[in-house]
């Protein structure tokens, strides 16, 4: 078995325009202090970094990963969240994901999609060069409106919509491959690829690309009403990323899952700062060494109520305590008598 690395803390819920959240080498240095020992780096944000340059130049690479080395933090992943969500998008989201892309392609839906195509590209070549194996990104959505089907969906649409979306995500993911960086697409309503069906469905159609993989995030099936601890058990050769976000579901006779449009402080289901929600974490952390994830445990603050500073300290700790160093021997080794093929053989009577 193998010991999960951790913890680590996405920091795009974190980045912003004061100190110590403005710059690269300050915000390296704010992790640590608050007890981390790797970051997830959201490639969007200029702040933090210039994709551009990383995609292209070794040198800014080792220059921008030592930075943050010499601060006592490893880079984990980049994330291209917000340009994966644009491979994809229906037109009814198309006003409001513009604000995602860049300034030149708003109101271009076509040019805003190979601006986001090129994006995720560029963070794979930025990956390589900093010998990450692994990306996170969201799928996008085409079908999402569609998905309480009010009228009856007309035959075909929903497999039109993930055909079409698996030609836009195969060229990626092959340069992915060329990459040699697995493209990990984290499971979350809103995506077409928001649970493990519509996860299979695209798999299928990318013909079981070895470079799709997912990211797992029991929050997000907290909130589904989905089984979070069976899904690490069936994905178990799939999951290729780790999100530890907490979150709670508490259904009135007002509201449930839909959550009856309002804030997330007033819905019935909403996000919580780890050890403040529902999942299971001990059973949690306990599948993913059973099943040899040896990644990162990644902590993605959001909650309705706390404070983000004291959510990332916490989780810290939190992540410190739940990650289980692996037993190198069975427990009972001690009591080992020896054995060979004639006495396995006379104590069957054989």
């Amino acid at each position: 078995m193998k010991t999960i690395k951790g913890p680590a803390l996405f920091l795009a819920q974190f980045a912003g325009d004061e100190a110590p959240f403005n710059s690269w080498d300050s915000i390296t240095k704010w992790a640590k202090e608050v007890g981390y020992d790797g970051v997830q780096v959201p490639s969007w944000d200029t702040r933090l970094i210039d994709l551009d340059k990383a995609a292209t130049s070794q040198t800014y690479c080792d220059e921008w990963k030592g930075q943050a080395a010499d601060n006592g933090i490893t880079v984990t992943e980049l994330s291209t969240h917000l340009q994966g969500q644009l491979v994809a998008v229906h037109p009814a989201y198309d006003l409001a994901f513009d604000g995602f892309a860049a300034p030149s392609v708003h109101g271009d839906p076509k040019a805003r999609q190979a601006w986001a195509v090129d994006q995720v590209k560029k963070a794979l070549d930025a990956s390589a060069k900093l010998g990450l194996t692994a990306q996170a990104t969201f799928s996008g959505a085409l079908a999402w409106p569609y998905v309480y089907p009010w009228p009856q969906r007309p035959a075909g649409l929903v497999e039109a919509a993930f055909d079409e979306l698996a030609a836009r995500w195969r060229p990626i993911l092959d340069h992915a491959d060329s990459c040699g960086v697995d493209l990990c697409y984290e499971i979350h309503p809103g995506e077409d690829l928001h649970d493990g069906v519509t996860f299979e469905m695209f798999l299928e159609r990318v013909n079981n690309h070895t470079r799709a993989k997912m990211l797992y995030d029991p929050s997000h099936y907290v909130l589904q009403c989905l089984d979070y601890l069976d899904n690490i058990d069936i994905y178990r050769d799939v999951i290729g990323m780790f999100h530890v976000k907490d979150a709670e579901f508490n259904p009135t006779g007002r509201q449930g899952v839909y959550g009856g449009y309002q804030s997330w402080v007033d819905r019935a289901g909403r996000f919580r700062s780890l050890g403040d929600g529902q999942v299971d974490f001990g059973a949690v952390f306990s599948k993913m060494a059973a099943n040899d994830f040896d990644g990162w445990a990644v902590v993605e603050w959001e909650c309705a109520l706390k404070h983000p500073e004291d959510g990332a300290r916490e989780g810290a700790q939190f992540v410190r305590d739940h990650i289980i160093r692996v037993t190198p021997h069975a427990f009972d080794d001690f009591a080992v008598g020896g054995t060979d093929d004639a006495m396995n053989r006379k104590m069957l009577g054989l």
